[in-house]
C-alpha cells in the first residue's frame, strides 16, 4: 500500500488541519473537534446547514462549507460516520438562532448519528429538522444501507438548500426544497480500479485488467455486478439508461448534470464522458441546463465514475444559479 501519509491514525486531524490552513479567511475548526465551519461572518437569522459523514470523500464535506452551500461540516474516520457528539457540536457551533437542517447521505450509521445528534441539540432548545439524501439507483439495499445509497447527488442539495438558506428562508422552506432535491435527482456510478482504506491496508475488491464494476457506492465496496471493461460511451449508455428508467424526463424538459470523478479518473476521461452524455439527453430531446465536471465526492483514489441528474423546474435552476463560494465549488 502506497499513501502519502504520515500515519493513518493522524490522517483526519491533518487533513482538516491543511483544509483550515488553506483558507484561513474563509473556514475553521472547532477546537478539539472534527468540525468544519464558516470562518466569515455567519448571518444571524439565517438557517444553518451542517452536513458529513466519513472521511475520504473529499471534496465532500467540509471543501462545501462557505458562502451558499453548508455552514458546517462533520468529518468521521475514514468511511467511518462521525460520532453524535462530534455532530452535536457542528449544530451547536453552526446554530444561528433561526434552525439547523441537516443534510444526511442514507448510511445505517450516519442516520442514527446524526439523529442522535438532533436530539441532543433540541433538548438544549436548539431547532433541529433533516433530510436524508438516497439518490442511487444502482441498490435498494446494500452493505451500509436500509434503501437506496446517497452518493454524488448530495452536492446538489448542499448546493440549491444552501441557496435557499442564504435568501433568507425559513427552516421548513429550505427543507422543502431540499426535498425537491432529493426528488428529482438520480446517481449511478462504476469503477475500474478499488480503493484501499488506510487503516485496512487492502482494498475490498479487485479487478482484472479487463474488468469493470457497474453500480458501485462510494466506500469502497463492489458494485451491483461485474462485466468487461468496454468502450466508454457504452459504459456512459449503461449508466444513463439506468437513472432515465427510474426518473420521468420529458423532451423539452431541463436538467443539471454532474459528471463526478471518483478520486483517480483525469480529468480528460471525465470530459469524453460528459461529451456522450451530452449526446445521449440532446437526441433525447432532454435540454442540459447546467454541467459540473469534476471531483465532487469521491472513494479515495478508486478509479471510475459517477453520474447525477437533476430535473430542473424555474426555482431550481435560480437557486443553482446562486453564488456559491467554497473550496469544492465555486459558482458566480
Amino acid at each position: 500500500m502506497k499513501k502519502l501519509i504520515n500515519s493513518p491514525e493522524t490522517l483526519v486531524n491533518e487533513m482538516l488541519e491543511g483544509l483550515v490552513k488553506a483558507y484561513p479567511n474563509k473556514l475553521k475548526r472547532v477546537e478539539g473537534f472534527d468540525v468544519i465551519i464558516r470562518n466569515d461572518d455567519i448571518k444571524k437569522d439565517k438557517v444553518a446547514l451542517v452536513s458529513g459523514g466519513g472521511s475520504g470523500h473529499e471534496p465532500a464535506h467540509a471543501g462545501y462549507v462557505g458562502y451558499g452551500m453548508l455552514d458546517a461540516a462533520v468529518a468521521g474516520a475514514v468511511f467511518t460516520s462521525p460520532t453524535p457528539d462530534q455532530v452535536y457540536q457542528a449544530i451547536k457551533s453552526s446554530n444561528a438562532n433561526k434552525g439547523v437542517l441537516l443534510i444526511i447521505k442514507n448510511y445505517t450509521g450516519d442516520i442514527l448519528n446524526f439523529e442522535m445528534a438532533q436530539d441532543m441539540a433540541s433538548m438544549e432548545g436548539i431547532e433541529v429538522d433533516s433530510v436524508v439524501v438516497n439518490d442511487d439507483v444502482a441498490v435498494e439495499d446494500s452493505l451500509y444501507t436500509a434503501g437506496r445509497r446517497g452518493v454524488a447527488g448530495t452536492v446538489f442539495v448542499h448546493k440549491i438548500a444552501g441557496a435557499k438558506a442564504e435568501m433568507g428562508a425559513s427552516l421548513q422552506e429550505v427543507k422543502n426544497t431540499a426535498l425537491k432535491v432529493i426528488k428529482n435527482v438520480r446517481t449511478m456510478g462504476m469503477a475500474i480500479s478499488p480503493c484501499i482504506v488506510p487503516v485496512a491496508g487492502k482494498s475490498n475488491f479487485s479487478l482484472n485488467e479487463d474488468e469493470m464494476e457497474i453500480g458501485i457506492g462510494i466506500h469502497g465496496e463492489p458494485g451491483v455486478y461485474r462485466d468487461k471493461l468496454k468502450p466508454v460511451d457504452q459504459i456512459v449508455d449503461t449508466l444513463t439508461d439506468k437513472i432515465l428508467n427510474d426518473i420521468q424526463i420529458n423532451k423539452d424538459e431541463q436538467v443539471a448534470v454532474m459528471i463526478n470523478g471518483m478520486g483517480a479518473t483525469p480529468e480528460m476521461e471525465l470530459l469524453v464522458i460528459n461529451n456522450h452524455l451530452n449526446d445521449i439527453l440532446t437526441n433525447k430531446g432532454i435540454k442540459i441546463y447546467k454541467t459540473f465536471v469534476g471531483n465532487f465526492m469521491t472513494s479515495i483514489e478508486m478509479g471510475g465514475f459517477s453520474i447525477s441528474i437533476l430535473k430542473l423546474d424555474d426555482e431550481l435552476k435560480q437557486l443553482l444559479d446562486h453564488k456559491a463560494d467554497t473550496p469544492g465549488l465555486k459558482v458566480f
